[in-house]
Parts: structure tokens; sequence; C-alpha cells
């Protein structure tokens, strides 16, 4: 690839601050629980939706209108969307019928791999995924449920069971960056920790009724290795554009012998100058290769030869199915040291595989890079179960498959057939236009502040409410009038309109009630936020609908259209394992332990 690639290709969807940056978030927890529903009975209330009705607690309320004055100004220069409250009870999970507790969780997470690939290229898939439906329990129906679908907000739900509005990781922008958390040993890159991550996970509850417990969390990127774990202090280590595999102070003060021992053998030396092809004959893609909206024009052709300097190579096999090799075999190098399933202490490996999201920002969900990297991931995924099998007993491990959101189409190629038309959509103007009207009304230009989807204001900048809502209600009519906006909502008044609305559901999942966001927006559908060439962040379909199996010890094989969400995974895992919740959650447990009522043997297996 003659392309530098750089840290730019690596940003999601969202662009910084429009008006004004800030260095610090201060969130609350949600002041509001959810009833604890069975899937059919929450279908069943609500129809597709899968809404469940909220229910307010007074105490909490109470708390919250009493932190109100306090929603701005807990770190200086910064914008708050909230406060925080105290935790809320921790409740036990219901116990599914399952075997001998098993010794290995294993989490899977493809970044941005939608859910809709398993259809569309299962023909074609012969290793570790297609397993995974053959023999798992498969929820075809599954999402995350939320509206800002990126990567930090996806993974902090995962093992936590709770959405956005309550983990504090609300944006990728409000994420992990720490200053500091310095990385461990030098390299590339930000520092990093949990930080702003609030309440538990997973981890957390097996770690309470098991002390003994081991977890080891691994990706490309530093969110995807951290977040699925909240803030255990864990084995958690994430890539560096040096080859190496690394970690953050908050974690440790140095790197173990084991890690060093991975980087000393320098991985990406031996893929300097190796070529990705096709891995199936020509024909067998049905996608055209000359694409040039593709890499915004460079190299966006079948064979992608990566540089044979191995330093600039470090950088650039992040945009190729190698990467995920080398995060397989640093995974099960930390597996083998740190002695992860052996027993009798359930231990958890969290694997985030971050290929597929670079390769889609650039390439598009419909490309035959795409194709071909569904297919390699696949693969990628089976010498990972392949290699943990022949080291523990298989019959000792559950395995979860997933993914942190979607992705939505390159706008271009989709503009002449939806209606309304697909746009690349930015208020970049008419951030420019606020920060005017709020100085011609004598008020700070800093007072409110555009982030891409989201207005925010300091209320207290104001001088009366009138004030403020005039001109939200100014931006709100010019928001509208923008081609590619759908709606423009005022987020105090979006509750009203979460059981018929699923795009109104996903806010509320997003942020916490009270804040300081006045308006939510959302584009049409497949019109797109941000420079890059595809992109995701939307309450569509397309950018929540994933893949969600659980296979292995104490899962029976089923086929599942019902309605679930990614929330749902910890409270599962931990009913899996009989272990009480540490807290009050938003998923709740799935039957995964026994198959769909009234179906045969074969329909499970279908």
């Amino acid at each position: 690839m003659d392309r530098a690639f750089t840290d730019s290709d690596m940003t999601e969807n969202r662009a910084p601050p429009e008006i004004a940056p800030w260095d610090g978030w201060h969130i609350v927890q949600q002041n509001c629980v959810e009833c604890a529903m069975n899937p059919t009975a929450r279908l069943a209330r609500s129809g597709a939706s899968g809404h469940i009705r909220r229910m307010r607690s007074p105490k909490m309320m109470a708390m919250a209108a009493l932190l109100a004055p306090m929603l701005f100004g807990a770190f200086s220069g910064s914008w708050d969307i909230g406060a925080a409250t105290t935790a809320e009870p921790a409740i036990a999970a219901p116990r599914i019928a399952a075997p001998a507790r098993p010794n290995l969780i294993v989490l899977l997470t493809i970044d941005q791999f939608r859910a809709d690939y398993l259809n569309r290229f299962g023909a074609q898939m012969h290793g570790g995924i297609a397993r995974l439906m053959r023999q798992g329990a498969r929820f075809t129906n599954a999402h995350h449920d939320h509206a800002i679908t990126e990567t930090a907000p996806g993974h902090a739900s995962l093992l936590s069971g709770r959405f956005p509005r309550s983990t504090g990781i609300m944006m990728n922008s409000i994420g992990v960056e720490d200053e500091e958390s310095p990385l461990v040993d030098g390299g590339y890159g930000p520092g990093a920790s949990p930080r702003r991550f609030i309440g538990t996970t997973f981890v957390d509850w097996l770690n309470a009724s098991d002390r003994k417990s081991q977890t080891l969390s691994v990706s490309m990127k530093d969110r995807g290795a951290i977040l699925p774990v909240g803030r255990a202090r864990a084995d958690v280590y994430w890539y560096s554009i040096d080859g190496r595999f690394l970690t953050s102070r908050y974690y440790r003060k140095d790197l173990p012998e084991w890690v060093r021992a991975f980087n000393a053998r320098q991985s990406v030396a031996k893929y300097a100058g190796k070529t990705w092809s096709l891995l199936l004959p020509d024909s067998a893609y049905r996608e055209r290769d000359s694409v040039s909206l593709e890499m915004a024009g460079h190299r966006y052709v079948f064979p992608h030869t990566l540089t044979s300097d191995v330093m600039d190579a470090g950088s650039e096999i992040r945009i190729t199915p190698f990467m995920d090799d080398i995060t397989v075999d640093f995974a099960l190098a930390g597996v083998n040291a740190l002695n992860l399933g052996r027993g009798p202490s359930t231990d958890l490996l969290a694997v985030s595989l971050s290929a597929t999201d670079v390769i889609g920002h650039n390439f598009g969900p419909d490309s035959r890079e795409m194709h071909d990297q569904v297919l390699r991931v696949d693969l990628a995924v089976g010498r990972l179960l392949d290699s943990l099998y022949a080291m523990r007993d298989s019959s000792t491990i559950t395995v979860v498959l997933t993914s942190d959101h979607g992705v939505g189409p390159i706008p271009e190629l989709v503009r002449d057939t939806v209606k309304p038309m697909a746009q690349r959509v930015s208020l970049r103007t008419l951030a420019v236009d606020l920060r005017a009207r709020l100085r011609q009304s004598a008020v700070d230009t800093f007072a409110m502040a555009v982030d891409v989807n989201i207005l925010l204001a300091n209320r207290s900048a104001f001088r009366s409410d009138a004030q403020r809502d005039s001109i939200v209600q100014w931006f709100a009519d010019r928001a509208r009038a923008t081609p590619g906006i759908a709606r423009v909502d005022h987020f105090t008044t979006m509750r009203r309109d979460t059981l018929t609305s699923e795009i109104a559901r996903r806010w509320i999942h997003q942020f916490p009630y009270p804040s300081n966001v006045e308006l939510v927006i959302t584009l049409d559908s497949l019109s797109t936020w941000g420079g890059n060439i595809a992109s995701h962040g939307s309450p569509r379909s397309y950018d929540s609908h994933v893949p969600l199996i659980f296979a292995g010890a104490g899962i029976v094989p089923s086929t599942r259209p019902e309605f679930v969400r990614t929330v749902d995974i910890g409270p599962t895992l931990a009913a899996l394992l009989g272990i009480k919740v540490g807290e009050r959650v938003d998923g709740v447990p799935l039957s995964v332990g026994s198959p769909p009522v009234g179906t045969s043997s074969a329909e499970q297996r279908r």
C-alpha cells in the first residue's frame, strides 16, 4: 500500500467538537430502572420495539434534583453530561439449568461486523464463525439498543449489562483516553484507562464469586481491550503501531515477561512486504474491484501489498486481515502464560478483533475487500477456537460471539437508490453561526457546543431559560432544514415517544436524564456524518444489528428470532454460572440453556 496509513484513518465517524473541546466528563448513572422482563414478555408487551417500560425511583429522582446545580463544573473547563448518583442494590440473576460450571468464558467481539454478513457470506464460511453458527444458540435479531453506535459505547455495554446512559461511556470522544495513565514501556498512542467507566461488569461479578478467577482482554484498539472488562485491573493489552502489545500504568508498572517475549518475536516483521490476495478464486466474488470511492482513490484494487519497511508495516497492517492473525497469536500466548481455563475457577478471555472495522471504514461493507475479510476473520476465529480446544477440554469452554456495531454503505454508492437521497452531512457552518448568535445575545460563545449530532448547553451561562430555549429552538429549526437530517429532537421530551419510536428509545438509552444534552439529531437512513468513506454511529438498524451467538458448555444449539439486546450478554453469562449480578442492570438473562418452546431438535440446529 503506497498511501501512508495514519492514526487519522483510525477515527470513526465522530469529528472533534466543532465549537469547543472539553477535557473531562462527569456522568450520572441512570436514575430509573427497567423491569426484568424475559424476552418473550418484553415482546408481548411492546411488539418489535422490545421496549421495557421505565420505573422511577423516588430516592434517585430526589438525588438527581439535589445534584442539578452541579451538572456543570465537576471538572474545570469541562462539559458535564450529568452527575454521579448512588449505586443501585445488587440483584441475583436467575439460574439457567446447565452442566458443570465452565472453566473458560470466551467473549469474541468482531469490530463493525454486521449481522447480515453471516447470511450473505455464510455459504463460503468454513471456519470458527461457521462452526459457532451450527453449534450455538444464535439470536438473529440482536441489537445495540442505543443511538450512538460506536466502538467505545458498544464494548462498554457487552459485559456490563447496561446502556451507555449508565456506563458513562456514551461516545468514543469520552471513552478511554487518559493522560494520567501513560503507556508502559513506551509505544505510540495516548495513555488510556477505564476511569470514565461507571459501575461493574461480569468480571467484577465473577471475581466476587471466586477471587481466583483471572481475566485477559486483548485487542488492536485500546477501547476494544479496556471497556469490556470495565474498571477491573486485569491483564489488558492493546496494539501499538511499533508492532508491540502494551498496556497502561492504570494496570501495571511494567510488562510481564510473557508479553515481552511475544513482542521480541517481532510478529509484524514477517508481514512486511506481504501481499493480501483474494482467499478464493476471483469468480467467487460478486463485488466490483474497481470502485474509486474506496480508500479515497488510493490502491483500491486487489492485491494489496504492505510496505517492506517494518516500522511502516506496523501501522499499515491494521487495514489488513493480518492484524487479526497477530491479535489471535497474542491472545493464545496469554492463555498459555496465565494458565487460563485450567480450572477449577472460571476465567475470562475477551478478544476484540479490529481489522474488519478499519477495512470497513476504508472500503465499505459492500466491497470485495470486506467480502474477503469476512472469510478470513472466520478462519482466524477458527484457529483461535481450534487452539483453545487443543489446549483445554472443549467441554469446559463457553464462547460468545458478537460485535460492537454495524456500518452503513458508502453514501455515494446508494444515493440514487433510496429516498430521501443519501447525504454526507455536516453542521460545521451552522456551528459557526451558533457562535455568532451567542455573541449577539451577549452570551459566552462557549455556552453551547455541537458534537456532531448533539447540542450541549451550559444552562447557567444564560440569563434566563427563555433566552436559552430561544437559541436552542433557532438551532433546531436551522438543523431540520439541512439536507440529510430526518429529525431534531429535544432530549427532554423524547421520553414521551419511547413506546412507539425505536429511535427515541435508543436516544433515551444513550444519555442520562437529566443531562445538559439539549438536542439530538438523527439522519435520514443511509446518510452519514464525518469524513470516513463508510461509517456508523446512528440508531438505524444497519448500525445496531449485530450477530449474537452463545456456544459450548451449558448452551443448547438453536436459532432464536426474538428481539434481544447486547446488554443481555452479561446477565446471561451470570445466570449460566449461577453468580450474582453486582448492581441493577438493563439486560435480562437469555434462555440459552434451553431450546425455544415448541421447536424440534432439527429446527434447533437450523
